[in-house]
């Protein structure tokens, strides 16, 4: 009788480093998507983080000036095509589209974005990396942890990535191309199609300068080598004060900065009395001036109601008096505010923002300037 042996079945599981690469594959995709549609929804906002590196470097490697500087004016192509590719890579890696170039050229990105948070946290320059956006606000030392974290995992990844098996996802990475810079021209072209700034429509501008809590702090003090902390300030004269600590840091107040006024005085609370229209002109170099002629229409559209019309702006007083001059707005008065305010409160250069005691009713762009009627509409 023949007897046939059998050997068993030996199943074998998915190797736990394999499994540890798929993990980070998955991290390092989504956090990528993530931070790129955050920064593309607000193309502008990025624009003016490069702005601010490009500035710095200039400041701080001399011989470079004239290099970083020249970089300045393509800062708005710099800023959609960087978070566009923040977006495809990491669909890309998520898909396992070319697996090899495209670990690569999310290491090449990660140093990049690693030097920067560096040298925002080491030199104390640019302190808030934009990494986020508006959404998340991360201190310097933070981002670049974070930075360090994804090169670590990127730097396993590559490792692996002759496991990562090649799919035919090309399509999924043209969409998302397509998808990505549709939507970076968009957000130039109109307003960011969500507004994380504190002066969005909705937002009540009084209350956000106030804290949302009254603010508890932390006394750090030192006596006989020993450090205490205290929530009261410690009558003991023989402790030496070392820092005073907030606690509750998100009861800061949102807006800090926000001020408005002329050669007569500080004109900040009487922005948030009645129906206001303020026509934000950021400088007159960038103005896009065939907008203007809309915006006049709707400065004497408004004429005679109850919004009043003003200027708003950071430019010299003999710059915006000729520039009132030379586009029949005369009539219009005009008062300053920070440069770096009027940035955050309007990302198009001029735009229209309609306070109505106090509170954010409408934002737009110079492209999508609306007529009289739609304002008076939003202030009943």
């Amino acid at each position: 009788m023949n007897t046939a042996t059998s050997q068993p079945n030996i199943k074998t599981g998915t190797p736990p480093m394999l499994i540890a690469a798929r993990i980070a594959r998955f991290l390092v995709g989504v956090v990528f998507i993530f931070s790129g549609l955050i920064k593309l929804n607000d193309p502008v906002g990025t624009q003016i983080k490069f702005e601010e590196y490009f500035e710095v470097f200039a400041q701080d490697v001399p011989f470079l000036h004239e290099f970083f500087m020249g970089l300045v004016p393509f800062t708005l192509v710099m800023s959609v095509l960087f978070c566009a590719a923040e977006i495809v890579l990491g669909v890309a890696l998520l898909v396992a589209y070319k697996p090899k170039v495209t670990t690569w050229l999310l290491f090449f990105l990660i140093v990049f974005f690693t030097f920067l948070t560096f040298y925002s946290a080491y030199f104390n320059r640019v302190t808030d990396c934009g990494c986020f956006g508006d959404a998340i606000k991360l201190k310097p030392w933070t981002s670049f942890g974070k930075d360090v974290v994804l090169t670590v995992l990127i730097l396993f990844i590559i490792g692996h990535r002759n496991r990562i098996k090649p799919r035919k996802t090309g399509w999924v990475v043209m969409l998302t191309i397509i998808l990505t810079l549709g939507l970076g021209i968009y957000a130039v072209s109109f307003l960011p199609p969500l507004d994380l700034l504190p002066y969005a429509i909705g937002k009540n501008i009084p209350a956000e300068m106030k804290p949302s809590e009254p603010l508890r702090y932390e006394y750090v003090m030192e006596k006989e080598g020993k450090t205490q902390t205290f929530e009261q300030y410690p009558t003991d004269p023989s402790y030496k004060f070392k820092e005073m600590v907030l606690v509750n840091e998100n009861a800061k107040p949102k807006i800090t900065d926000y001020r408005v006024w002329n050669d007569e005085g500080d004109f900040t609370q009487e922005t948030f009395q009645g129906n206001k229209l303020f026509i934000i002109v950021k400088n007159i170099k960038d103005i896009d001036v065939g907008s203007l002629p809309a915006i006049r229409a709707l400065v004497e559209g408004l004429a005679g109601s109850t919004v009043k019309t003003y200027i708003l702006t950071s430019t010299s007083d003999d710059e915006i008096k000729a520039f009132r001059k030379e586009f029949q707005l005369e009539n219009v008065p005009y008062y300053k505010a920070d440069a770096t305010v009027l940035k955050t409160i309007m990302r198009s250069n001029p735009g229209t923002w309609l306070l109505s005691n106090g509170i954010v009713r409408g934002k737009w762009h110079y492209n999508s300037t609306p007529d009289a009627e739609e304002v008076i509409e939003k202030v009943k």
